[in-house]
């Protein structure tokens, strides 16, 4: 009976390998350069991944100071110096997000390890840093678009990778942030009530303080703004020419991107690199609908 039983486990296994999810590819840090921490109800894995792209730090332009900044501190703590975690904030589109990624795609050679956090995984980042810490390699862990409601307790796990546990984050890992609000969490005017009971809250301002203090835990702070029209202009002549030819960029293109932004209410760089896509790309389908009417 147990032999029979067996031998009908074994079949239904056969049976369902094939449904199973392939296992996943281990990470070589030796090899790869960037990874995905996700989480499970048994701990997490990290999945490595490719560069998202070419990106270098010379195609982002109009945020000369926070590339510096950034690419200072990066240096240091790749050379084992003391250096800061830090958060990028502002507006949105500003180029916060691309930063990094030109960061890994420069400093890569240099021993920079990058891996990604989502925000809802965020209650494993301490089983992450522990998982770090013994590595040969020097890591920056990143959370993109980062940012807390106010009745989000998901801000502590990170509060205390940052600060707050006994051992600290391991020296050779540094956590990057990037955000639209520069406190991470919502602001209000109650906020500023610290003397009177807000909801069931009787020291309102303590608990503020308490949620405020997460970013002060960035001892790096980079502050990302909305682009001039020149600075606009060009960052389009620049995208312009990198997707098509210098010769896309004349007074139609620059006529043309000034209406782009008016009509999106704003100007930034993906503002810029979106317009040149359109633009370089309608220009092209021209091109071959021209060609392909003459034969």
């Amino acid at each position: 009976m147990d032999a029979e039983l067996s031998r009908r486990l074994n079949r239904l296994l056969d049976h369902m390998e094939h449904w199973l999810p392939p296992t996943p590819q281990e990470v070589d840090w030796t090899r790869d350069v960037a990874a995905l921490w996700q989480r499970h109800a048994l701990g997490g894995r990290l999945l490595p991944v490719p560069p998202r792209d070419a990106l270098s730090l010379d195609d982002l332009l109009g945020i000369e100071r926070q590339k510096l900044a950034l690419v200072d501190n990066t240096r240091a703590f790749l050379q084992g110096l003391p250096a800061n975690h830090a958060l990028l904030w502002g507006s949105r589109g500003s180029g916060k997000s691309s930063l990094i990624r030109a960061l890994l795609n420069s400093l890569a050679v240099e021993g920079l390890r990058l891996v990604q956090v989502d925000r809802h995984d965020l209650a494993g980042l301490p089983m992450l840093v522990e998982q770090l810490r013994g590595q040969p390699h020097r890591f920056v862990v990143y959370c993109d678009d980062l940012s807390f409601e106010g009745h989000d307790d998901a801000y502590k796990a990170l509060k205390s990778v940052l600060d707050g546990a006994l051992t600290g984050p391991p020296e050779n890992v540094l956590l990057y942030a990037t955000s639209n609000r520069r406190h991470l969490l919502p602001e209000s005017l109650a906020d500023n009530a610290d003397t009177r009971l807000v909801g069931e809250e009787l020291h309102h301002g303590d608990a503020v303080e308490e949620k405020i203090s997460l970013a002060d835990r960035f001892g790096l702070w980079l502050g990302f703004y909305p682009f001039n029209q020149d600075t606009y202009l060009e960052a389009c002549c620049h995208w312009v020419t990198q997707l098509g030819s210098a010769k896309d960029w004349n007074t139609e293109a620059r006529a043309e991107a000034i209406r782009y932004a008016t009509l999106r209410g704003g100007r930034s760089g993906r503002g810029a690199w979106q317009f040149a896509s359109q633009w370089v790309g309608q220009r092209r389908l021209r091109d071959r609908s021209r060609g392909q009417g003459s034969q």
